[in-house]
């Protein structure tokens, strides 16, 4: 399988460009030169910088004079302390992964894809000159199946455009159910050699996100170990999470949900990138605050160990706050030991 190479250990920059206020105060100080810093002395090699398009676009949809800004400051630090970046579009106008946005329209009106086109343009025309450090993630967590063929469609077509500007930078496409490892296998051919698959890995959800209240169903008592048996990981899906995803833990063959359910998903994904002959790369993976750091650091041990024995780089959600944040004071006793992990 090919490796996405400079992009093997990386952590996301979640809430500071992206699911934020955008306040000039936040921008100016959520994320400083000091935190990548920080994030270089780990030893990972890049980070995944989430962004969207109210940072980027004016009130007429037209990249504003300041639009890069941001994006800049954090390639030019990341340039200094040796780290590659993921510019990744998180929302985009008339889509967004987030149901309490309410976007709508993109995959259906024209002119929003005129201007997601023509925003990757401006960011392709931005960095091609860096294209041995800078790599493109197209848009984060395409939701609905009915969306599939549609993104397809819209991926080649930008793809295509920005080719002309950034022949050489890697671009990034994830698939349906929120980058879903099943997604991928719904994603056309790759279109170039510079394309990379992308995943996330929050898995079994109802244990990375046990009590978050965004997640639909989900108790607030709802109390989850890791690993255990099928039949209990069956039951607490079905009650937090939704019967569909319940079905899908009685596919695993095996007695517990442990590292063997990790690497029979994962090996999904590896099927579909040595098929086509894509790299894959998993731009997010974590665990809730409300997670033991006992039952996280078991979660982190084998999520790493599977990503080590199939070659696939990615980033973990995140550096701060957004309830999973690593350097957070509630993840201090064991911080040292997640960053071995990553």
């Amino acid at each position: 399988m090919k490796e996405f190479s400079g992009y093997q250990h990386g952590i996301n920059l979640g809430g500071w460009l992206s699911q934020s206020d955008y306040s000039h105060e936040h921008l100016e100080t959520f994320i400083v030169e000091e935190d990548i810093k920080t994030i270089a002395s780990w030893g990972l090699d890049h980070v995944r910088l989430p962004f969207d398009y109210d940072v980027i676009l004016g009130e007429d949809d037209f990249v504003r004079a300041d639009a890069f800004r941001y994006l800049d400051r954090c390639v030019e630090w990341c340039g200094k302390y040796g780290l590659n970046v993921i510019l990744d579009l998180h929302k985009t106008p008339g889509f967004s992964f987030d149901k309490g946005e309410q976007e709508n329209g993109f995959f259906e009106e024209e002119r929003y894809q005129d201007i997601f086109t023509a925003m990757w343009c401006e960011i392709a025309k931005r960095y091609a000159a860096l294209a041995d450090r800078v790599a493109f993630e197209l848009l984060n967590e395409i939701t609905d199946k009915k969306y599939a063929v549609l993104w397809n469609r819209i991926a080649a077509r930008t793809i295509r455009e920005l080719r002309r500007l950034a022949p050489d930078n890697p671009v990034l496409i994830g698939g349906i159910y929120n980058n879903s490892i099943f997604g991928l296998t719904l994603l056309d051919k790759p279109y170039d050699d510079h394309i990379v698959f992308n995943f996330h890995y929050y898995n079994p959800l109802v244990f990375t996100h046990q009590k978050a209240p965004w997640v639909d169903n989900m108790s607030p008592d709802c109390d989850v170990n890791y690993p255990d048996s099928k039949v209990v990981y069956y039951h607490k899906t079905a009650e937090n999470i939704g019967a569909a995803q319940a079905e899908g833990i009685l596919e695993f063959a095996g007695a517990d949900i442990d590292i063997s359910y990790m690497e029979w998903e994962m090996r999904v994904a590896v099927e579909v990138a040595e098929k086509l002959g894509v790299p894959i790369y998993c731009g997010e993976y974590g665990v809730i605050d409300r997670v033991s750091d006992e039952r996280l650091l078991r979660w982190y041990a084998d999520v790493s160990a599977v990503f080590q024995k199939f070659g696939i780089g990615r980033a973990a959600w995140t550096y701060r706050q957004k309830d999973f944040g690593i350097t957070d004071p509630c993840r201090s006793r064991i911080r040292d030991q997640i960053i071995k992990y990553l």
